[in-house]
């Protein structure tokens, strides 16, 4: 395979973290592909990494089983058990030896691994595959590369199925369109992916296990946490948002506090700066039967939280029982 080709279904850049303090490993790995198919970022240690890859999550993870701060096992480990970074392929580089050490492959949650020393055209040839897979069994949304549709769907179901109580929200932006419209898709896909960093950090602050973030598609995102924190979380999503959202803006829209744009209809208007609203559905003793009934609710509440030129949450608290 020539080292130029690029990587199938991939039509853009990857971004791959290389966790290793081994030369050996730094030279085989970053040789396999040019850098504008693969831009990777070396790390000697562990721990510097992780924050970075919960901040800004690689296309591809190779990490090192001998790291000098702790064992890539662990890492491997780590990162996996955040429910919104499960889907970063991670490959994990092993010595002979530690083949023969480890008696229980369940326990690690690497999408595959090498043995070192290994040959470029083996370590290109499986590294290829780790991402062709991981592309197409998840649906992570290419921009955000958070889980998509079907995954939050299934998602749903499965709380439901098993009446668990949980709390979905659902997350869109106000005058998305009109900034879009006037600053382009480029500056659009910033805003975009700032508010998808400020759920996932908000929700991820929150240490549940069974919290989940989703990007269902555009400006449209889902999180799900149990009912008793979600508020709290509202309120600090909109907090994160209202502060960092105007500096999307050039200066004097953001003085003036709005900017001018067509709406739909092709008209010349004023817009406000971005809003952010969120409808939050609660499924309290296993009042929901199917997924889909939380999407009608919270078309409704969407509706009622878009009154509010600012930005705001609606949380359904009816009791559903005796509601046709």
């Amino acid at each position: 395979m020539d080292s130029c080709e690029r990587i199938a279904p991939f039509t853009r850049q990857l971004n791959g973290f290389l966790l290793t303090p081994r030369r050996e490993i730094l030279e085989m790995v970053s040789g396999l592909w040019t850098t504008d198919l693969i831009a990777w970022t070396i790390y000697a240690r562990g721990k510097s990494a992780i924050e970075n890859l919960f901040t800004d999550p690689p296309d591809l993870l190779v990490v090192d089983s001998r790291m000098p701060d702790m064992p890539g096992t662990d890492l491997v480990n780590l990162i996996k058990s955040e429910n919104v970074y499960r889907q970063v392929p991670v490959v994990l580089c092993l010595d002979a030896q530690d083949l023969v050490q480890c008696s229980n492959w369940s326990t690690i949650e690497a999408d595959d691994f090498l043995i070192i020393p290994c040959a470029a055209d083996e370590a290109r040839a499986r590294l290829s595959l780790t991402l062709c897979r991981a592309s197409r069994s998840l649906d992570a949304n290419p921009l955000s590369r958070l889980p998509g549709n079907t995954t939050i769907i299934q998602r749903i179901q499965e709380l439901i199925d098993n009446r668990q109580d949980f709390a979905l929200g659902y997350v869109d932006l106000d005058f998305f369109k009109s900034f879009n419209d006037k600053y382009g898709f480029s500056r659009g896909d910033e805003a975009l992916l700032m508010t998808a960093r400020i759920i996932v950090n908000t929700i991820r602050s929150f240490s549940c296990a069974s919290s989940f973030v989703g990007h269902v598609g555009g400006d449209d995102f889902v999180f799900i946490l149990p009912p008793d924190m979600v508020e709290d979380a509202c309120r600090q999503i909109i907090d994160r948002f209202d502060a960092i959202i105007p500096n999307c803006y050039d200066p004097e829209d953001q003085e003036r506090g709005f900017i001018r744009s067509t709406d739909r209809k092709g008209n010349f208007q004023e817009f406000p700066i971005m809003a952010i609203s969120l409808a939050v559905v609660l499924n309290l003793d296993a009042r929901l039967k199917h997924f889909g009934e939380a999407s009608q609710i919270a078309s409704v509440l969407k509706k009622k939280a878009k009154e509010n030129p600012k930005s705001c949450y609606v949380i359904d608290r009816r009791d559903h029982s005796s509601a046709a």
